[in-house]
């Protein structure tokens, strides 16, 4: 693994919010509630326990430098998406990395058909969770049978004794076409709206934060009509180009992993945490460093062939300053 900088001084009045995709984070064991047959020791993959371990350290070694360069300190709060369950969460939080960044979480286990759920990490020292719960998606395949996918899981507490509402989404994705699944992350926007609306109908000014892999652009119709109908400021837009995204598919980019942000967030007032800015966090160490794939994530594995490495997507990340 790659010496990142340790030495940045610690800006208290800094705080990140990250979000990552952690690429199929399964145990070794072979669960029968969950389509874990792909990740287990003697599956095509060989899932072992010492690949597991090194993944955990990997993906540790990412989350703990995320925002680091800007705040000096690992991020308050961090998104999930690709979890099978909180024992995996449990086991990411005590590898080597993490140990003492005194992360708690809050996951629950949804009717998702590969088995992966969403979860939020904190820092216990920096937020304090209140309440979560999470939200179903209603959708249904051509032949009116459920298609179960991943709940939106919303997480509201204190960052820094200042109230906000965290909103963790894994929306749909385009496996069976980009226009043929669209339906299914309409759905999903809708559902992430109404969200939003319920947390204004009890506070007006409600501070919110909407983070997650939406297997959209900024620029699709499903983002675009949650920003405008929920008056959202989407700062992704301006990091989207040909050459820079969160994954990489077909030798195109794509940034599918946004954080978004109630629009209050521009409103300077004391002792409040304002917008300062957001990233995609590509560094070098996450990156694959040779042949034609050189530039993209490094992940875990290409198909069955496992490569060691963290992830294929790219976590993105925002930083708010009081």
């Amino acid at each position: 693994m790659t010496d990142f900088p340790q030495d940045i001084p610690v800006r208290d009045n800094m705080q990140t919010v990250a979000f990552y995709n952690l690429e199929n984070l399964f145990d070794v064991n072979d669960d029968k509630h969950t389509n874990d047959g792909d990740f287990l020791p003697n599956s095509a993959k060989k899932w072992t326990p010492k690949r597991f371990e090194n993944k955990l350290k990997k993906l540790g070694f990412a989350i703990s430098n995320i925002g680091k360069q800007e705040t000096g300190k690992h991020p308050a709060i961090v998104g999930l998406a690709e979890v099978e369950n909180a024992s995996v969460i449990e086991d990411l939080i005590s590898s080597k990395h993490l140990k003492n960044c005194n992360y708690d979480y809050v996951h629950y286990d949804s009717l998702d058909e590969r088995g992966i759920d969403v979860a939020l990490l904190y820092d216990t020292n920096a937020f304090e969770v209140i309440t979560s719960e999470t939200f179903t998606i209603q959708l249904f395949d051509d032949d009116g049978s459920p298609d179960y996918t991943r709940d939106i899981l919303l997480v509201s507490g204190l960052l820094d004794s200042e109230k906000i509402h965290v909103i963790v989404n894994h929306w749909s994705s385009r496996r069976e076409g980009e226009k043929e699944t669209e339906h299914k992350r309409m759905a999903s926007s809708n559902k992430a709206g109404d969200i939003i609306a319920m947390l204004r109908d009890d506070d007006p000014d409600a501070k919110i934060i909407v983070i997650g892999d939406f297997n959209d652009e900024p620029s699709s119709n499903s983002i675009k009509q949650l920003v405008k109908s929920s008056n959202l400021y989407n700062p992704m837009e301006t990091l989207r180009s040909y050459n820079r995204g969160t994954s990489n598919y077909n030798r195109q980019w794509n940034l599918f992993d946004q954080i978004l942000f109630s629009t209050n967030f521009f409103k300077s007032s004391k002792n409040k945490f304002e917008f300062s800015t957001a990233n995609i966090f590509d560094e070098d160490f996450l990156k694959r460093f040779d042949g034609k794939y050189k530039g993209t994530p490094f992940r875990t594995y290409v198909g069955k062939k496992y490569k060691g490495g963290y992830s294929d997507h790219f976590p993105v990340y925002a930083i708010f300053k009081k």
